[in-house]
């Protein structure tokens, strides 16, 4: 006796499909994370420009600023990974 699939309803042709019920998270633009981002990038291009020794020397070059901007970046896009892994959000065919 042959085992039948009862998920895709082999040898009828017929397929019971899951119906997607949620997305994986939010979308990036509703989220904190991306305001915080947002404003410490603008804080820290802001910071560059400004900052200078009494001497007038450049203390706070656009190297450091650019390697600040590079890790913030980097712990944003972990911080929406870590989102993306575990949590979900009610969907439907009317949302778009």
């Amino acid at each position: 006796m042959a085992a039948r699939d009862e998920t895709t309803g082999a040898g009828r042709g017929v397929r019971n499909t899951a119906r997607r019920e949620s997305t994986e998270t939010k979308a990036s633009f509703k989220t904190s994370e991306l305001a915080a981002y947002i404003v410490v990038f603008i804080g820290i291009l802001i910071a560059a420009n400004v900052i200078e020794d009494e001497g007038g020397n450049d203390f706070f070059t656009a190297d450091k600023a650019w390697l600040y901007i590079t890790i913030l970046t980097f712990g944003y896009m972990v911080s929406r990974g870590l989102a993306k892994a575990g949590s979900r959000e009610p969907y439907s065919d009317h949302d778009h």
